[in-house]
């Protein structure tokens, strides 16, 4: 039992901050007639005892006591939280439709296919939708899996407009090195053979790995972040190709945007010490002077 317990202590040192965000996560208001059949349906209810339902305390199971209208962690309440998630996984499973269609890879590949012998503006253009088209060779539950699990943490631990953001700049550091790395040639340290133009890149895997990187460096989830990190060298190793270059540049962002984070954190740490050095000098003991 010791090894178990030991297990358990360190995934809550690990996940521990990052599943009480989720937890805590804001649900959007519903009406009030919904509200209530939804806290009917999701609360449990005897005899002389408060309304309350089971959750997780960390790992370990534990009573709660219902609050009208707060969310009591349901799958139903809980997706409620990630409507961009729940549009980019949508987004993803229309296109991967619509590609495999005779009428509608054309336009697909016109609109979110992008190449490294593209001109740039044509990149650029196409690199946002790009973001939502699966892979041709890969298996597109792998896609909306990830989105799901990793777009969802991240819509609700860093909002959506941040989570879009981080994954927007990785998926677009990855194909700027497509093409410096085809430009410098093989030779180079980090350069790409003249084939890698032509291949397709497309796909959420840059953007997904960039978003979990940052979100283990967010709450402190440092094995996590080694571990995904660890995991795309192995790649590299293993597989040279393309795809794991891109993930190792949009780890490279995804660090770049941590040591940002970090120093304006310390920044706004050191200006609020500051504002309470102030304040706590212009008051003291002595009773005000009058002239």
């Amino acid at each position: 039992m010791r090894p178990v317990r030991a297990l358990g202590r360190a995934a809550r040192r690990e996940w521990g901050p990052l599943w009480a965000t989720v937890r805590a996560a804001p649900v959007p208001r519903q009406p009030r007639s919904a509200r209530a059949g939804a806290a009917s349906g999701a609360c449990s209810r005897r005899a002389g005892q408060k309304p309350s339902y089971w959750t997780y305390s960390g790992l370990r199971p534990a009573r709660r006591e219902c609050v009208p209208g707060a969310a009591t962690g349901r799958t139903p309440e809980r997706l409620r939280a990630v409507p961009m998630t729940l549009a980019a996984v949508g987004l993803t499973a229309l296109l991967q439709v619509v590609q495999n269609r005779s009428w509608g890879f054309g336009p697909v590949q016109t609109l979110g296919a992008v190449r490294a012998e593209d001109p740039l503006w044509a990149a650029l253009l196409r690199t946002p939708l790009s973001l939502f088209v699966p892979a041709p060779d890969l298996p597109v539950w792998g896609a909306l899996a990830q989105l799901l699990l990793v777009f969802g943490v991240a819509e609700i631990s860093l909002g959506r407009w941040r989570t879009l953001l981080i994954a927007y700049v990785a998926t677009l550091a990855g194909t700027l090195y497509a093409r410096i790395g085809v430009a410098a040639g093989p030779a180079g340290l980090f350069g790409l053979p003249a084939s890698d133009a032509l291949e397709v890149d497309t796909g959420p895997s840059a953007a997904v790995v960039a978003l979990a990187v940052y979100l283990a460096y967010v709450h402190r989830a440092w094995f996590t972040g080694a571990l995904v990190i660890g995991a795309m060298a192995a790649e590299i190793a293993v597989k040279d190709n393309l795809a794991g270059k891109e993930h190792l540049a949009a780890i490279a962002t995804a660090l770049v945007l941590c040591a940002v984070s970090a120093r304006h954190d310390r920044r706004r740490l050191l200006r609020r010490r500051q504002d309470l050095d102030v304040g706590a000098g212009t008051r003291s003991g002595a009773p005000p002077i009058r002239s």
